[in-house]
Order: structure tokens, then C-alpha cells, then sequence
């Protein structure tokens, strides 16, 4: 529990990608600036967590809060599904860290927020599935797209943002089968699911779309304000 004043670590998840910078033509482990700026907007330090290492609750107990930042199709093999043509290559390295690290935030009660493939990784967590490809989700590579989405009303998602909330998506899978636990709480006009909570858990928040590529700071606020409150 971070102290009031304090500003609490965030911990938020990490390609490992090969990356340019200054004279190096190395791989690295990176992510998009957004997402940083959001924590730090919100009051947080953003503590970057490597697809490597031995991620469970002894090891990042000392964190107050979670993002697991969007990315690439999980492997199907994580939820027992065969592989469609259209899934993406699989990042066995990126695949078992973010689903340690979702169970270790679950076991300990952590705040945590998921977005876009971070929001897929705690739904397989949670012994759901994936749709692997949806039409029309993607149309343009690296070019996010505008989607109105209908909030459920009483969800905790409507009282941080209302009855309904424009985002910006990239992705082309969805979930299917919905996780243990799990509550619906936006969709989109196609009615696939752009938001999940888990209303056991102090703060637990999958998001479908990316809050931080479009500047949605009151998700990172309440995020964020949840890590502080201990509610």
C-alpha cells in the first residue's frame, strides 16, 4: 500500500524487440512512450517489467500497481484453441510473462489495468478465450482507428467515464469465451467486447482500446487513484 504523498510504482509490461537507438542495432526491451506518460500524468513512477525473469507474486510484491500494455496475439495454445492463419507469430517470451504477471497481480490484489492484448492476456488467465481474427477490427496497419463504445450503466467503467466513451483501437482479435469472474462492461457497435472488470478485486479494469495513445487520462487516473485509496 504506497503512502499517501508518495507517488506509487507502476509496473508496466515491455516488448522485447530489436530496436535502433543512438549507434546499437540490438535487441531490446521497449515500449511506447504513451504509456509512460499516462502513469506519470496520473501521479505514478513507471517501473519498466522485461518479458524475462521469473515473474510471480514474490517478485513484483513490491510494485503498488499494474498496466499490461497492448502488443501482439497471444499464442492459442494458451487456451487450448488450434492455430488460424490469420493469429500472429507467437512471443513465447512475452506470453509467459505477462500471464505470470497477471497471476501474480490477481493473487495479491493488485491494481491493475489491461490494455488491448494486456485485456486478452487476463481474459486466458481467467480460463477464457479469444476470437482470433474479427473483420474490420484492423483495417490499416499502425493506424488507430475511432470506435464509439457502450458503457454499462452501474459498472465501475461508467462512473470514471459515463454512458458511453470514444476510443482509438488496433487489434483484430476479441474475446470469446469470457473468463472466470469477469463482467462485460463496453462494447462496440458490432456488440464485441471492449471492456471487462473483475468486481472482486479492488481494481481490475481490461481494456480493448489504448487510453493512453489518445491521451484517455481518466482511466489512469482512476487507475492510478485506486492504487493510492487502497479501495
Amino acid at each position: 500500500m504506497v503512502s499517501n504523498g508518495s507517488e506509487p510504482l507502476i509496473g508496466i509490461s515491455t516488448y522485447l524487440d530489436r530496436t535502433r537507438f543512438g549507434v546499437w542495432d540490438v535487441e531490446a526491451a521497449v515500449l511506447h512512450r504513451a504509456y509512460l506518460d499516462s502513469v506519470v500524468r496520473a501521479g505514478g513512477n513507471p517501473v519498466l517489467l522485461p518479458p524475462l525473469g521469473n515473474w510471480n507474486a514474490g517478485t513484483i510484491a513490491f510494485l503498488d500497481g499494474l498496466v499490461l500494455a497492448g502488443g501482439g496475439d497471444v499464442d492459442p495454445a494458451r487456451y487450448g484453441a488450434a492455430r488460424d492463419p490469420r493469429t500472429g507469430k507467437a512471443n513465447a517470451h512475452r506470453d509467459d510473462a505477462e500471464l505470470a504477471l497477471a497471476r501474480a497481480a490477481l493473487e495479491l490484489d493488485l491494481p491493475l489495468l489491461a490494455v488491448c492484448r494486456g485485456m486478452q492476456v487476463l481474459n486466458v488467465v481467467l480460463g477464457g478465450t479469444l476470437h482470433q481474427h474479427v473483420a474490420g477490427h484492423n483495417v490499416t496497419p499502425a493506424v488507430f482507428e475511432k470506435v464509439d463504445v457502450a458503457v454499462v450503466a452501474g459498472s465501475a467503467l461508467a462512473g470514471i467515464v459515463g454512458p458511453s466513451l470514444s476510443v482509438l483501437c488496433h487489434h483484430h482479435q476479441t474475446l470469446d469465451r469470457i473468463g472466470d469472474g469477469l463482467e462485460v462492461v463496453a462494447t462496440a457497435p458490432d456488440g464485441e467486447v471492449e471492456a471487462v472488470e473483475l468486481p472482486r478485486k479492488r481494481f481490475v479494469l481490461g481494456i480493448q482500446s489504448h487510453p493512453e495513445a489518445d491521451r484517455e487520462d481518466r482511466l489512469f487516473d482512476a487507475f492510478v487513484d485506486a492504487v493510492r485509496k487502497g479501495v
